[in-house]
C-alpha cells in the first residue's frame, strides 16, 4: 500500500488543526457532550478513547459539521462551519462509524463517485493502491469482505487529499489482519503530514497509532496525554487480576500491604492490583490466600494499559456500556 505522493503545502497553515471550547450537545435529558474542550495539533494522530455512549461519535459529528452543537465554539484549520463550510468540506476526509456504500457499484466506480465531489484530489488508481484494493477494482461492494469495505470507506475519505482525516471506530468488527492493514494506511497518511482524529475503544489501537489520547466518559474528558504518560500515571507497570471462588473475600488493607502493590480496586466481582514487581506480589498473594482460606477462581497478570487507566478513573471497564 503506497503512493501517497508529495506532501501538500497548505497556504496559511496553522499549528492547531482542531480547536473546540465548551462543546455541549443534549438529546432530550441526555447530555451527550458536556462542556468539552479539545485541541488537536497539525500532523498528530489524536485519539478519543472511551466506551460506547461516552460521546465520542457525537463529538466527531459536531467537529465534521454534521450535527450542530447546543453550545460552544469549533474552529477547524482556522475556519468555522458558520463561515467556511464549503471550503472545509474540500479539505476534510471522513470515515463514519457506519459507511453505507451502494452494493452494486464496483470499487473503482465508488471511488470515482466520491472523487467527483472535490475540486482536487488523487486519482482513483492511486487511492486503490493506497488501500490495497487494486485487485478488487471491478468487484461489487456487496462482494467485499468487512475489512475490504472498511478500507474502501477510508479510501473514499482519502480521495480529496485531506488535511484532516476523521476516523470513527474504523476497525470495529474487523479481524486482526484487516485491522493491521488499516493501521498501515493510517500510518502512511501520517507520514505525509496528515492529521488524524480517531475514535476507538481498542486500547492496542490507541497505544499503537495515537500521539495523544483523550479518555472520554459521559461526555467529558477525564484524562488527556500521550498513552505512555497516562499508563505511567498509574504508578506501576503491571496489573494482577484475580477472582475468588464461592464469594470469598480478602481484606483490602492486607492486599495494600503486599510487596510491590501501588493500588487496589474492584470491579465486576474481580480485584485488580496495580503492582511494580509481579514476581514479589504474586507469591505473597498466594500466601495470603492460604492463610485466609480463600480459593482463586482465576488469576492473570498483564502490563498496564489504557483500559486500566479508565478502570482506575471510573471503576468501570471501557466496554461496560
Amino acid at each position: 500500500m503506497s503512493g501517497f505522493g508529495a506532501e501538500r503545502a497548505v497556504p496559511g497553515a496553522v499549528a492547531t488543526a482542531i480547536l473546540c471550547r465548551g462543546l455541549t450537545k443534549r438529546y432530550g435529558d441526555v447530555v451527550a457532550v458536556d462542556g468539552l474542550d479539545l485541541e488537536v495539533r497539525v500532523g498528530e494522530c489524536f485519539g478519543l478513547l472511551g466506551p460506547n455512549g461516552a460521546g465520542k461519535t457525537t463529538t466527531v459529528e459536531i467537529l465534521q459539521g454534521l450535527v450542530p452543537a447546543d453550545a460552544g465554539a469549533v474552529t477547524i484549520l482556522g475556519m468555522t462551519w458558520e463561515r467556511d463550510a464549503a471550503e472545509l468540506r474540500q479539505r476534510l476526509g471522513s470515515q463514519l462509524q457506519e459507511t453505507k456504500l451502494a452494493d452494486k457499484l464496483t470499487v473503482r466506480e465508488t471511488l470515482k463517485l466520491f472523487r467527483s465531489f472535490y475540486r482536487r484530489g488523487r486519482s482513483v488508481e492511486e487511492v486503490m493502491e493506497m488501500v490495497g484494493l487494486s485487485e478488487k477494482r471491478d468487484t461489487w461492494v456487496v462482494k467485499l469482505s468487512g475489512g475490504q469495505r472498511q478500507r474502501l470507506a477510508v479510501g473514499c475519505a482519502l480521495v480529496c487529499e485531506p488535511e484532516i482525516l476523521f476516523l470513527d471506530e474504523p476497525t470495529t468488527g474487523l479481524d486482526p489482519q484487516s485491522r493491521r492493514q488499516l493501521w498501515g494506511v493510517i500510518a502512511e497518511f501520517r507520514q505525509r503530514g496528515g492529521t488524524v482524529l480517531l475514535t476507538t475503544h481498542y486500547m492496542e489501537e490507541a497505544e499503537r497509532l495515537c500521539d495523544r489520547v483523550a479518555v472520554m466518559d459521559r461526555g467529558r474528558i477525564i484524562a488527556l496525554g500521550a498513552p505512555r504518560e497516562l499508563v505511567a500515571s498509574l504508578g506501576a507497570e503491571h496489573v494482577v487480576e484475580f477472582g475468588l471462588a464461592d464469594g470469598g473475600r480478602l481484606d483490602e488493607g492486607d492486599l495494600r500491604r503486599l510487596p510491590g502493590v501501588v493500588n487496589v480496586r474492584t470491579a465486576d466481582g474481580k480485584t485488580y492490583l496495580t503492582v511494580r514487581r509481579v514476581h514479589e506480589t504474586v507469591p505473597a498473594l498466594m500466601q495470603l490466600l492460604a492463610v485466609s482460606g480463600a480459593a482463586l477462581s482465576e488469576l492473570t497478570t498483564h502490563h498496564a494499559t489504557l483500559e486500566d487507566v479508565f478502570l482506575s478513573l471510573t471503576g468501570r471497564h471501557l466496554r461496560d456500556e
